[in-house]
């Protein structure tokens, strides 16, 4: 069936044969697939054969189509291995597992922070966090800072391109009055502006009511990931008479550990919200690891739902579908062999789990090891829209339009993030890192993805060649304002 928008066709030359780089990058991600394969096959009912017959990354070619339309759906908190394709054992996410399986699955993808609101300025903006005051906030807590709605966007710079654009769910870019989606590009907003919210009761941190339809209160009480489903489904299967930009921003799994029929669970912290206590929300006394899987599970079927709308509208061969977590996993998490998680800057707070699928242009069951980062996404995604940067906001993020259609290898690059109190840069498979203890590490993530083996005695000139780099790349950005 056709699809049902009216894009512009485009005519991208057929790409080079596979060079001897890429064929090496390539061996290289068929062997981080063999590593989480019995596990991965064991946790997704599939046998190992199965899983191993992910290959690796190689663009298509001689295809053609249409400028795509743009599903990018975040989790929040999501651990890079809580999904069963990436070697969950006790976790089923057969949706978005057959997701990665009809695309390719990134086996070294990064958010761009280690926390929820830096993330989405990075991804919204193309930028490193620090280019920009509200993107200092580790997260925005407050009214005091947002995403500055003259700052150009994903959103309004595909918008001028001639896309639709929505966003559905977690916005924790800014409050009203100053910040929302619809200052900043999003033609349509439903959702919440805070980092957390009761998942029936929709009451925030601070007790307020936190769901909202553009710049209006929205009351309905059910539970929120159905409530969000219902809207990008609904979306999603509309007579779109230009390509769109859908993104589907899900709270699950994010505290408070409350499932689909935790009735009693929520109407505890509700009254413990309306009496003040500030903490009730994290839940910190509450969960476990079996609550945990049923809301990952829950997030697996709500994606599902909306794919299965995706494709009754005709629409699922243009339309390129985006899925991760913005920043890695929290305290029940399912990390192995990562160390760290969420807010820090080790692999388990920044490696997600990211998957795309376009089957107009990417061919299925490929598995991709390049590393990347939540930046590269909006400078690939603009370019497949037709859509040019501003020049006067250059991007830190590289399109990867080149390797995903043409067969282009990066150049090795450098991937930057910094965070309150901690610093990490990777080039290749090197990785420098500086915790809170203030000691500079370094570790070949080829050989070390644990971060236990810290080579940063047996590798000096390495050591200060990458610490260099990131003080450079730092020097450029905004400074952290003083804590009183």
């Amino acid at each position: 069936m056709p699809s049902r928008n009216s894009n512009t066709d485009s005519n991208d030359p057929i790409g080079p044969p596979l060079s001897r780089r890429a064929f090496t990058t390539a061996v290289g991600a068929t062997a981080a697939t063999a590593a989480v394969g019995t596990r991965t096959a064991a946790a997704s009912g599939r046998s190992p054969d199965e899983v191993t017959r992910e290959r690796p990354f190689r663009a298509a070619r001689g295809k053609h189509a249409r400028r795509p339309n743009i599903l990018f759906i975040l989790g929040d908190d999501l651990g890079w291995a809580d999904l069963s394709s990436y070697g969950a054992p006790h976790i089923r996410t057969p949706h978005l597992d057959r997701l990665g399986r009809q695309g390719v699955r990134f086996t070294d993808a990064y958010s761009g922070s280690a926390t929820c609101s830096p993330t989405r300025f990075s991804l919204y903006t193309g930028r490193y966090p620090g280019r920009t005051k509200g993107g200092l906030a580790e997260p925005i807590a407050d009214r005091s800072v947002g995403l500055d709605p003259t700052h150009p966007t994903l959103a309004s710079l595909l918008r001028r391109a001639g896309y639709s654009t929505a966003l559905i769910g977690k916005w924790h870019c800014g409050y009203l009055p100053d910040h929302s989606p619809t200052r900043s590009g999003w033609d349509e907003f439903f959702g919440n502006f805070g980092g957390a919210l009761e998942y029936y009761s929709k009451l925030g941190l601070a007790g307020e009511y936190d769901l909202y339809e553009g710049d209006a209160e929205y009351k309905d009480l059910r539970y929120y990931t159905r409530v969000l489903t219902e809207r990008a489904s609904e979306y999603v299967r509309r007579d779109h008479e230009r390509p769109w930009l859908l993104n589907l921003n899900f709270t699950t799994p994010h505290w408070p550990w409350i499932a689909d029929g935790d009735t009693e669970a929520s109407a505890e912290i509700v009254r413990r919200i309306k009496a003040g206590d500030r903490s009730a929300l994290r839940n910190a006394d509450a969960g476990s690891v079996e609550k945990y899987t049923q809301m990952v599970e829950d997030l697996d079927r709500s994606v599902g739902e909306v794919l299965r709308a995706l494709k009754r509208s005709g629409q699922e061969e243009d339309t390129l579908v985006f899925f991760a977590s913005d920043n890695g996993g929290e305290r029940f998490s399912y990390n192995w062999p990562l160390s760290g998680n969420k807010s820090s800057l080790q692999e388990g707070g920044i490696r997600v789990p990211s998957v795309l699928r376009w089957p107009a242009r990417i061919e299925a069951n490929q598995v991709s090891d390049l590393p990347v980062f939540s930046p590269d996404w909006t400078a690939t995604l603009l370019e497949l829209g037709g859509a040019r940067p501003d020049p006067a906001h250059p991007l830190d993020g590289v399109s990867l339009a080149g390797y995903l259609l043409r067969g282009e290898t990066p150049g090795e690059r450098d991937l930057f993030w910094r965070v309150r109190g901690e610093r990490a840069l990777r080039r290749g498979d090197w990785k420098y890192y500086r915790g809170r203890s203030g000691t500079d590490q370094l570790f070949n993530l080829a050989d070390d993805l644990r971060e236990q083996a810290d080579r940063a005695k047996a590798e000096p000139e390495r050591l200060a060649e990458l610490r260099a780099s990131w003080e450079r790349t730092d020097a450029g950005l905004l400074p952290y304002p003083t804590t009183p």
